[in-house]
């Protein structure tokens, strides 16, 4: 069993022992992938009793799941909401720039800002190469709401644009995003192709101006 400094992971006490067990298996599944982590590890770093685990998940595996749970819904919840305050604007009719600068900006902050959003990665990562949760569950919980809020979004702002082609772009707009979070994981600031990396504010720029101009183009072929 790995050993750890219990004191440097002392939990805040005064959040409930459901939620100190799902923060520090969290940290640990992250770090350690379920099969290196430990419920005895768990309810250590949580300052909680073995017992626990079984009480409030009913064992180690409806943990992990819980663990997903909260953070697809806090990231699907940060995702939708973005669309919904750019669409809700009543001064103005928004525009396809306005929705995918705000939609760009809440995909990639948490997981680049957030340590909530970098284990969220390292737990995604983990579960690739590892699959543990139920299948589906993703699509379910955090990407089928998101890109349908995103599509009905799309819709009302080009109402021109096939429904196909809105799939496409959403897919094309969810990979710049993503290919862009793992580039920011892997070089450094300077070492990218002999230039400087982009940094976030550029590189959301950059996406929002070339799917903006590919989503207006796309909308006026007639294939």
């Amino acid at each position: 069993m790995k050993s750890m400094d219990n004191t440097k992971y002392n939990k805040d006490l005064s959040k409930s022992a459901r939620e100190r067990l799902l923060d520090s298996a969290e940290e640990l599944f992250a770090e350690n992938g379920f099969n290196g982590t430990s419920i005895r590890e768990i309810t250590a770093r949580a300052n909680s009793n073995i017992a626990a685990v079984n009480y409030h998940f009913g064992g180690k595996e409806k943990l992990y799941v819980e663990v997903f749970q909260r953070l697809m819904s806090k990231m699907r919840d940060i995702r939708i909401a973005s669309i919904e305050n750019v669409m809700s604007q009543t001064d103005h009719k928004p525009t396809l720039e306005e929705l995918l600068r705000a939609f760009a900006t809440a995909f990639i902050e948490p997981l680049i800002d957030q340590s909530s959003g970098r284990r969220f990665m390292n737990l995604m990562i983990r579960e690739i190469s590892d699959p543990r949760l139920p299948k589906k569950m993703f699509v379910e919980e955090l990407a089928g709401p998101t890109l349908g809020a995103l599509g009905q979004a799309l819709v009302k702002i080009c109402p021109e644009l096939e429904q196909r082609k809105i799939v496409m772009s959403i897919i094309s707009i969810i990979g710049q995003l993503v290919h862009f979070i793992h580039l920011n994981e892997m070089f450094e600031p300077d070492d990218f192709t002999g230039a400087p990396t982009p940094r976030l504010p550029e590189m959301v720029d950059h996406i929002v101006e070339f799917s903006t101009a590919g989503i207006q183009a796309a909308a006026k072929r007639t294939d």
